[in-house]
């Protein structure tokens, strides 16, 4: 009869151990960042569906409307990014914090009136926006520090 016996097998004599090895290393560091990616997605889903969860801002703003909501798929289409190639887009990650800081002054630039809801909704997107790129920024120096040393 056959040995149908599996033995554990050792990868340490694999011959492409070192280049499966180098390999894993580069993907394990591209992902260092991993926890601005859902964040990101958040904020840009709740800056789309705002002028509906807050209160009149739907019917008093419709060019905001507009606006939240491209706003809102541009950052999911940047969380995105960061989840399929993140070595590619953590360099645009100074964009997050021109959007957050872009999102402080449309209730006056892109709207018309904006009472004390939509000012404080703005503020919160752009505040939270603003410190997920920062943080996305700090680390993908962290990791770009990494890779030269």
């Amino acid at each position: 009869m056959a040995d149908v016996t599996h033995r554990r097998a050792d990868l340490a004599g694999h011959p492409d151990i070192y280049e499966m090895r180098n390999r894993y290393e580069r993907v394990l560091h591209g992902r260092d960042v991993v926890l601005v990616d859902a964040p990101v997605f958040l904020a840009g889903l709740y800056c789309a569906i705002s002028p509906w969860v807050v209160n009149n801002f739907a019917t008093a703003q419709p060019n905001l409307v507009v606006h939240n909501l491209i706003v809102g798929v541009a950052l999911g289409l940047i969380a995105l990014g960061f989840t399929l190639t993140p070595e590619r887009v953590y360099g645009m990650s100074w964009a997050l914090c021109a959007i957050g800081a872009w999102m402080f002054a449309t209730p006056w630039w892109v709207g018309s009136f904006p009472d004390a809801g939509i000012i404080w909704n703005q503020f919160l997107i752009g505040g939270v926006v603003f410190v997920l790129g920062v943080a996305a920024i700090a680390q993908s120096m962290a990791v770009r520090r990494r890779q030269e040393a």
